[in-house]
């Protein structure tokens, strides 16, 4: 029988660009899963069921919450997100490693049922940049924006209770060093630096003293 594999969440702002770096993982290391979420946003054009996320209805989703059928869920900008046990359990029974891109409240849900969980956040070197790279996407209107960065601040408050934070200026090293983190025996807590810059610098375009 294969070895359980390990947990880890995998958080960051909206822009950070968790997903690519994670993608880019499952592509280039073996033994890896990702966790497939459940919600009740609408497609996007490049989405699709099954692979991005379980697109359900609100009353869906409610249903499977009512059924005990998820780790964790929260409610983030009007639409339910969450993780389903079904698909978790089965890839880390067969020994995989399983990564969970999870926003901040459903982190602290799952290290509470798993403490052995791995935390992970990543953030870019600057809120500037995040500003940049939300900017670059053309999806969002300037307020949507707006709204974002004002819920990275919130995020960027609860940074220090996460393990690791990766800083993504480079989507090759930012791969090795997420994958270094997930086999490393030592937990890295030499993050002071860059989460009072990222609280500093966020909160300064919550207050309105930075433009976009």
């Amino acid at each position: 029988m294969a070895k359980e594999g390990l947990l880890a969440v995998v958080s960051g702002f909206s822009g950070a660009g968790k997903g690519t770096i994670m993608k880019k993982l499952l592509k280039t290391h073996d033994g890896y899963a990702l966790s497939i979420s459940a919600t009740t946003r609408k497609p996007r054009s490049e989405d699709k069921d099954g692979v991005t996320y379980f697109f359900k209805t609100k009353e869906e989703f409610e249903s499977m919450i009512e059924k005990g059928e998820l780790y964790e869920y929260a409610s983030y900008q009007g639409n339910y997100y969450g993780t389903p046990k079904a698909y978790v359990d089965e890839q880390r029974q067969a020994g995989k490693d399983v990564l969970l891109e999870i926003e901040v409240q459903g982190a602290a849900k799952i290290k509470e049922k798993f403490p052995e969980t791995i935390l992970v956040f990543v953030t870019p070197p600057s809120a500037e940049i995040l500003r940049d790279r939300l900017v670059g996407r053309g999806t969002e209107t300037e307020e949507e924006i707006r709204g974002r960065l004002a819920r990275a601040a919130e995020e960027a408050a609860l940074m220090d209770r996460y393990d690791y934070i990766l800083v993504n200026d480079d989507l090759d090293r930012a791969v090795e060093e997420l994958d270094a983190y997930l086999h490393s025996d030592h937990k890295n807590k030499d993050n002071k630096e860059i989460i009072e810059k990222m609280n500093r610098e966020l909160a300064a375009y919550v207050k309105g003293d930075t433009q976009l």
